[in-house]
């Protein structure tokens, strides 16, 4: 996260951006002391403030832009901001955090028939490194198949000469990892669409459960379905 001891900013900007308020509502806020400074100083709208120089209800603000989210996605809901879609991933979270600016989105996808290791970001800079092709971030993904392994998808996912249906190039090699003959691990260093249930697709298998169990260095580390934590990249 960026420090925000170094730059002071309006008091209605910080809480807009945060999502506790839009600008306007402030001064109401502060006559009602919901809005307070750590040292008792008094505090108008356009008062520049720090970051951790205000309360809100008695407690520290939310993180401040930078966060990184590290969450357990459930099965069933979608990497949208579209609430025509369903349910969506960032229900999980508080509901002012919908309202922070620079936005929440996700770091890539998974689709809403896939679990697991999901990050969020409101840096924009760093969703674009991390979701660039030509950065190869690992990912693993835990697959439960239709019908048992044939034995060469390891060798075919390796050769890097895989290709998908619609796709151009093939995709990158892939570490194929089984524990048994329809439960498998793939590391993969790409994001393409649908790609882990696509690539076994297209060797002539079917994917029926799809968890995704690390990203990078990062792993779940006990976090239960449905929760998540702030971490740092």
């Amino acid at each position: 996260m960026k420090n925000s001891k170094l730059s002071k900013v309006r008091l209605d900007k910080l809480l807009g951006s945060l999502g506790y308020c839009v600008r306007k509502e402030v001064a109401a806020l502060l006559r009602d002391g919901v809005i307070t400074h750590t040292e008792n100083l008094p505090l108008k709208s356009d008062t520049k403030v720090s970051h951790d120089e205000i309360l809100y209800e008695g407690e520290p603000l939310d993180p401040p832009t930078g966060i990184v989210i590290l969450m357990n996605k459930p099965l069933g809901l979608v990497c949208s901001h579209d609430e025509g879609e369903g349910r969506l991933v960032y229900d999980l979270l508080p509901a002012r955090w919908r309202l922070r600016d620079p936005k929440i989105s996700t770091i890539g996808r998974l689709d809403k028939e896939t679990s697991g290791l999901l990050l969020l970001t409101d840096d924009g800079a760093l969703l674009h490194r991390l979701t660039s092709p030509k950065h190869k971030v690992p990912k693993v993904y835990e697959a439960t198949l239709d019908r048992p392994l044939q034995g060469n998808e390891g060798e075919i996912f390796t050769s890097g000469t895989l290709m998908l249906n619609g796709e151009k190039s093939p995709c990158l090699p892939a570490k194929l990892t089984i524990i048994d003959e329809t439960h498998v691990t793939l590391e993969i260093t790409e994001g393409r669409y649908h790609q882990v249930r696509r690539m076994f697709a297209a060797v002539g298998n079917h994917v029926t459960a799809l968890h995704r169990s690390s990203f990078g260095e990062l792993r779940l580390e006990g976090l239960k379905e449905g929760e998540y934590r702030l971490t740092m990249l």
